[in-house]
């Protein structure tokens, strides 16, 4: 299995921070949040990780190298000087993505800006539809949540309870398929290349009942403000 991790937003919110750094780069616990990210892939046996990048793209290989480090191989998907979005993203690192032998094989996809103890290795082998994913309980930043689960583990966008979207995700490339007819001419999808969000593709693979889910109890932070970042580095340096 292969896996993305999305690295190129502009990390706005992260200022001054972000100025001279990825906020993926950004420290925390000694290593850089994306560090712990490859870790996991690592030891779940994944051994391909696709990298999207655009804001200060060049600092990737410098920091990651070619991945040896943790065992896997790194693919830099650059977007050019602005971010594709999440699903503009995803399309365009598909071709690093897909297995040539099982074209529609899954692969997971991991925000660059999260850190969780949640155990990879528990996603299940294959999505059972469209897409799987990790849902956590609403943050205080993030009270309304995105995503119903359903007590048959498939999320609808309506009903409750309602959770956040952990910003972990097991996919088959099927789910992009017909991203122009869903998303139409929103944004910049007519642009090349496309760039659009892809809440809009799951929220119609919902609609099909094609999207299942799983909730995370465990820990997980959103590092959207430094704020955040210093909260999470004190307390994994102090080992909580």
């Amino acid at each position: 299995m292969k896996a993305l991790i999305f690295a190129a937003g502009l990390g706005e919110r992260m200022r001054p921070l972000t100025d001279r750094t990825p906020k993926p780069l950004l420290e925390v616990g000694g290593k850089p949040l994306i560090a712990w990210h490859l870790e996991k892939l690592a030891a779940m046996g994944v051994r391909e990780v696709v990298i999207n990048t655009s804001w200060l793209a060049g600092q990737f290989p410098q920091a990651l190298g070619d991945g040896a480090h943790w065992g896997l191989r790194l693919h830099y998907s650059y977007e050019g000087p602005s971010p594709l979005e999440t699903g503009g993203g995803m399309h365009h690192a598909l071709t690093l993505l897909r297995d040539e032998s099982v074209p529609d094989a899954p692969f997971i996809a991991v925000n660059g800006d999260i850190w969780t103890d949640h155990d990879f290795t528990a996603l299940p082998d294959e999505p059972d539809g469209d897409a799987h994913l990790v849902l956590v309980d609403n943050p205080s930043q993030h009270p309304d949540g995105d995503f119903a689960l359903g007590a048959d583990g498939r999320l609808a966008v309506d009903g409750e309870p309602r959770l956040t979207f952990a910003g972990i995700g097991l996919y088959r490339p099927s789910l992009l398929d017909d991203w122009k007819q869903v998303v139409g001419a929103a944004g910049g999808s007519d642009q090349q290349p496309p760039r659009f969000k892809l809440a809009p593709l799951l929220r119609a693979a919902m609609s099909r009942g094609r999207v299942s889910g799983e909730h995370h109890r465990g820990r997980w932070t959103d590092v959207g403000t430094p704020h955040r970042l210093a909260e999470l580095d004190e307390r994994l340096r102090a080992g909580r």
